[in-house]
């Protein structure tokens, strides 16, 4: 497989997953969370526990940033993605050879940008989209600062330790990709 087969399927692959991300957080949207009866906090035991309107309001603010990441890095790698295909064009127009897509030449630097860039903005769409899912916890559990909202931790925990690790996976391997 050559080069340029090898960034234009890890291109389709960022795309990919911002594409599911999107859909999340589209979902995430359309939930209504000011509906009295989408809360599972019995207001009696847990006095004091139920998120007031700021809550909803970085719902939906988290998840308008999380799209936007998402949608910036999608548009970046697609347009990185057409860069290299106009290239590979080029190429086969002047070489007149069959197998010019596979040898496209691509400026390195730019390609090493573009790939950062884009990546950036998934990382980011993932932090935002994290901080949208903690909010939904408070909504439904009750806030985190209550005393009664162990289920609330019980849900925020493993999301606040396995998204960074994830995402210090992801970057560390952009990081390789870009150094190479």
């Amino acid at each position: 497989m050559s080069a340029t087969s090898i960034h234009i399927t890890a291109l389709d692959g960022i795309v990919n997953v911002n594409s599911l991300f999107t859909l999340a957080v589209f979902i995430g949207l359309a939930w209504n969370p000011t509906d009295p009866n989408n809360s599972l906090i019995d207001p009696t035991q847990l006095p004091g526990c139920s998120p007031g309107p700021k809550a909803a309001e970085n719902l939906v603010t988290f998840h308008v940033y999380s799209f936007s990441c998402f949608l910036f890095s999608s548009l970046a790698a697609l347009g990185l993605k057409q860069a290299i295909r106009l290239q590979a064009r080029e190429a086969h127009h002047n070489h007149r050879m069959l197998w010019a897509f596979d040898l496209a030449h691509v400026n390195k630097t730019a390609l090493r940008v573009g790939y950062a860039v884009s990546a950036v903005g998934s990382v980011c769409g993932s932090v935002f989209l994290m901080l949208a899912l903690i909010n939904v916890v408070q909504i439904k559990l009750g806030m985190l600062g209550c005393g009664g909202s162990r289920h609330g931790y019980g849900a925020v925990v493993p999301l606040v330790i396995l998204v960074p690790c994830g995402l210090l996976i992801y970057v560390c391997t952009v990081f390789y990709a870009f150094t190479r």
